[in-house]
């Protein structure tokens, strides 16, 4: 003779799981939808595929993105170097989304290798579209909170 399965233990397991679940969106929240408190407009002036690009903040603080290689590949790892005069902050993000189509979460951290700068590695995904606009985002964690200083280029696939 098999017993039945107690209904107090599998509501009670069902409820420890959406307990787990509630913790975990909690805590991963903040990842997924930065709290921006300053967002800069981009410079339209400004294309990363030839070189640097630098923003300048109201305060006259200055943020400085470059990507390589040149021209900027798809599926292929890019060098991201940030270099920031006037502004201090504790952590640097680059957000990197395709403009027009959503390509996922794609936000890699930058290191930090002296003051002021910051590198790490990063991809842009494989896109079906033969032209495509990217905006890469600086989130730069301050003692204020986060600023956003996006960045745009557009990528041929040959």
């Amino acid at each position: 003779m098999s017993e039945k399965p107690n209904p107090i233990l599998w509501m009670v397991a069902a409820g420890l799981f959406l307990l787990l679940l509630a913790v975990a969106g909690v805590k991963l929240w903040p990842m997924i939808t930065p709290q921006v408190v300053t967002a800069l407009p981009f410079n339209p002036n400004c294309d990363l595929q030839s070189g640097p690009c630098v923003t300048e903040m109201p305060g006259g603080q200055r943020v400085t993105l470059s990507i390589e290689p040149r021209p900027i590949p798809l599926v292929e790892p890019l060098q991201i170097q940030v270099k920031l005069d006037g502004v201090e902050a504790e952590k640097v993000f680059v957000d990197i989304q395709g403009l027009g189509m959503n390509m996922g979460i794609n936000r890699p951290q930058l290191e930090l290798q002296e003051a002021g700068r910051f590198s790490g590695e990063g991809m842009l995904p494989v896109c079906i579209r033969n032209s495509m606009e990217w905006e890469v985002s600086v989130l730069l964690e301050t003692d204020e909170g986060m600023i956003s200083v996006p960045f745009r280029f557009l990528t041929d696939r040959h």
